[in-house]
C-alpha cells in the first residue's frame, strides 16, 4: 500500500453558495493498494505508485469546485484508476474544517473506499478464447 496522509488545501467546496465564495481548509489522506513487490525487487519508480503524482491528482481535482466531498473523493477515485493501472483499492478521506453545522466542530470527515471493477467479459471475448 501507498499512502498520502494530512494534505492539506485550501478551495471553494460546499453545499451552500457562502462555502464557495469564502472557502475553506481541507484535509486529504489516501491510501491505494497495488502489488508492489516488482518496485520493492528492482528499486525502480516506475514499479510503483509514485506519491508525487498521487499528490498531483489530489491537488488538481481538490482545485475544482463541488458542492459535496463525496463528489470529490469520487473524482480523486477515479483519477487515481486511469492513471495507475496497477491500483486495485483506494481509500480517500476529506476532512472539512469548521463545518458550518450551527455548533462546534473541528473538522467533517467523508470517506470513500472503491475496489477496481472487475473487466465484464462479453460473449464475443469469451468466443476469441476457445
Amino acid at each position: 500500500m501507498v499512502s498520502l496522509e494530512g494534505l492539506e488545501f485550501f478551495a471553494y467546496h460546499g453545499y451552500y453558495d457562502e462555502e464557495q465564495k469564502v472557502g475553506n481548509k481541507y484535509s486529504v489522506d489516501v491510501t491505494v493498494r497495488a502489488d508492489l513487490k516488482a518496485a520493492a525487487v528492482e528499486d525502480e519508480l516506475s514499479q510503483t505508485v509514485n506519491y508525487e503524482a498521487l499528490y498531483k491528482i489530489v491537488r488538481e481535482n481538490m482545485q475544482v469546485r463541488a458542492r459535496l466531498l463525496e463528489h470529490i473523493g469520487y473524482e480523486i477515485i477515479q483519477s487515481i484508476f486511469q492513471e495507475f493501472l496497477q491500483v486495485q483499492w483506494v481509500e480517500v478521506s476529506i476532512s472539512k474544517f469548521n463545518p458550518p453545522i450551527g455548533g462546534v466542530c473541528k473538522e467533517a470527515r467523508v470517506t470513500l473506499t472503491e475496489e477496481r471493477p472487475i473487466p465484464q467479459r462479453t460473449p464475443d471475448d469469451r468466443d476469441a478464447k476457445t
